[in-house]
């Protein structure tokens, strides 16, 4: 989906696809400032609709619980021409970046959640890397897609089988920096759309990974396992758990090949380094 097709999703839904729409964010989502509101629009794909559900869900039940997090401003999606809409209320502007430390006690309170009234499924790491291959077509050469299916493949079995050091239950799925808005009252999480119940040691691999794949300072990341109290690295079950991860960001950043050079480059890079075994090659964020 580029832009212009997310205007007028916009359009269509009453919303302003003009150049009053600010666009934030083109990736999973097209997400633009609409006024007051933050809108989200979602590819035209069924399965998406009871993705943006769930978001919407998982906040009122972040609200209920206390837990500093972005606000829906409508408690349903709309599906707009296919494309399922969700709307938000805007954050204040951020007074810093967000730092590790910022998310590390976010996820502890996250963590500290008992089940919601609700369902949640597990954390799919991998269930998108079909869906992100289909979508870069032949943009990706057909072996390197072949090879990250295997390796999808493989981890799918090792992850099931892992033992956790600590007790499963809610988690972001996501848990960057980058989703965590500081505002004038303190730090508040964002991006719900991967919040699972599952190993709490999928939110922790991700600041590891960040560390050795796109160069997270030494110093910043033991400050996150400070705040959190606990380094995921000590867990035998590591390796399996970012390995998996590694394979759906290669993925992940295939469905932007088609239109985007810059993707198709870091894509060849990403998988290139997992081929020959490289677990330090640096990846570029995108």
């Amino acid at each position: 989906m580029d832009e212009a097709r997310a205007r007028d999703v916009l359009a269509a839904a009453g919303l302003g696809g003009d150049a009053g729409a600010a666009l934030l964010a083109l990736g999973e989502n097209a997400v633009f400032q609409v006024r007051d509101l933050v809108v989200k629009v979602g590819r035209a794909d069924p399965a998406l609709l009871g993705r943006a559900e769930r978001e919407l869900a998982v906040a009122h039940w972040l609200a209920g619980a206390g837990i500093p997090a972005v606000r829906a401003a409508e408690p349903e999606p709309r599906l707009v021409a296919g494309h399922p809409v969700t709307l938000w209320h805007r954050l204040p502007d951020a007074v810093r970046p967000a730092g590790p430390e910022d998310l590390a006690v976010l996820l502890r309170q996250v963590h500290a959640l008992p089940a919601p009234p609700f369902p949640l499924a597990g954390r799919d790491l991998l269930g998108g890397v079909e869906r992100w291959l289909r979508l870069a077509a032949d943009a990706v050469d057909p072996a390197d897609a072949a090879y990250l299916r295997a390796r999808r493949d493989a981890y799918a079995g090792e992850v099931a089988g892992l033992a956790p050091h600590l007790p499963p239950g809610p988690i972001h799925g996501d848990a960057l920096p980058r989703n965590v808005h500081v505002g004038p009252d303190g730090p508040v999480l964002v991006d719900l759309e991967t919040v699972s119940a599952d190993l709490r040691e999928h939110d922790l691999v991700v600041m590891a990974l960040s560390l050795d794949r796109y160069g997270l300072p030494a110093e910043s990341y033991e400050a996150f396992v400070r705040a959190y109290g606990w380094d995921v690295r000590d867990w035998e079950g590591c390796a399996v758990l970012r390995g998996a991860r590694e394979t759906a960001s290669c993925a992940w950043v295939a469905q932007h090949a088609p239109a985007n050079p810059n993707a198709l480059a870091e894509f060849r890079r990403r998988v290139a380094s997992l081929r020959e075994g490289d677990r330090e090659a640096r990846w570029r964020a995108f």
